[in-house]
């Protein structure tokens, strides 16, 4: 499918300051077809902003028949450039990822899935999908009623309640009762999730898997959890991922995403009857 490429600068207002927040866009076409409607999907970068490999990844999805929304996220501390992957754009980054709060993250999560409601082209069914700081964020975004299926990849933060201000790692099962953090508010989210770590990722330990892998149990979250055995943090990122990336796992990840996404967000399953599934004990 044919893919055109654009941005929106969308004005946000948070913590008492207003900013312009850009969108990537990326659109799918189909020649003599201009009023064809396709599925959103919000797609929250790493820690980076929109670089080449994000870019790259949305324009795969795009390419499947999904309008592709990736805003910048650090718009609260400067303009939409990348960050370079590099020593001092980690330290940047990683700066940004926590003096930025819960609040403006949610701010920019509402406003991507607003854009991609207002497009005509849109049918209105919306999903997620993110990296890193990103499948934290395409997690977190999934709070939101609207989003009904989320990839996640090596969401970071998640587990230790370290994303935006904080005074420290708390990986403990029951958090604070007045906690903002997403791994705390994981029964408000509606859609189908599928959540997708390496086991060697140093981010995001064993026992912090199985942090949030219980959390969405008891939670009732609808959710696949996948492992897999060889891969290490960013091993999707085709560029400069410091030796990481994996393009046969992430072939197959791809693969696990398109069949969410296409099952969820392309088909139009009516609304669920909420009745028990009854499932044959068989061999």
């Amino acid at each position: 499918m044919l893919i055109k490429e654009s941005h929106a600068d969308v004005k946000t207002n948070v913590d008492g300051k207003e900013t312009s927040m850009r969108i990537f866009v990326f659109h799918p076409t189909i020649p003599q077809y201009p009023d064809a409607r396709f599925p959103g999907i919000a797609l929250f970068s790493e820690i980076y902003q929109v670089t080449g490999p994000v870019a790259r990844f949305a324009r795969q999805i795009a390419g499947q028949g999904y309008i592709v929304a990736a805003p910048s996220s650090y718009h609260d501390f400067t303009g939409p450039e990348a960050l370079a992957y590099d020593v001092p754009g980690t330290d940047q980054g990683n700066e940004w990822k926590v003096k930025k709060t819960l609040q403006s993250y949610d701010e920019d999560s509402y406003r991507t899935v607003d854009y991609l409601l207002s497009l005509p082209t849109c049918s209105g069914r919306i999903g997620t999908t993110g990296m890193c700081l990103g499948g934290h964020l395409a997690l977190r975004a999934s709070l939101d009623p609207r989003i009904s299926a989320c990839v996640a990849y090596f969401a970071t933060d998640v587990h230790s309640r370290t994303l935006g201000p904080h005074s420290g790692a708390d990986t403990s099962a029951e958090g604070p009762g007045d906690s903002h953090h997403t791994i705390d508010h994981l029964p408000e989210i509606k859609g189908e999730v599928a959540m997708i770590f390496g086991i060697k990722d140093t981010h995001v330990p064993d026992q912090g898997r199985d942090l949030i892998r219980q959390k969405l149990r008891n939670a009732g979250v609808v959710f696949s959890f996948y492992e897999f055995a060889w891969a290490q943090h960013a091993f999707i990122r085709d560029e400069l991922s410091k030796g990481r990336y994996d393009p046969a796992i992430t072939k197959v990840c791809f693969e696990v995403l398109l069949e969410l996404f296409g099952r969820v967000l392309k088909t139009d399953l009516g609304p669920k009857d909420g009745k028990p599934e009854k499932i044959e004990h068989v061999c």
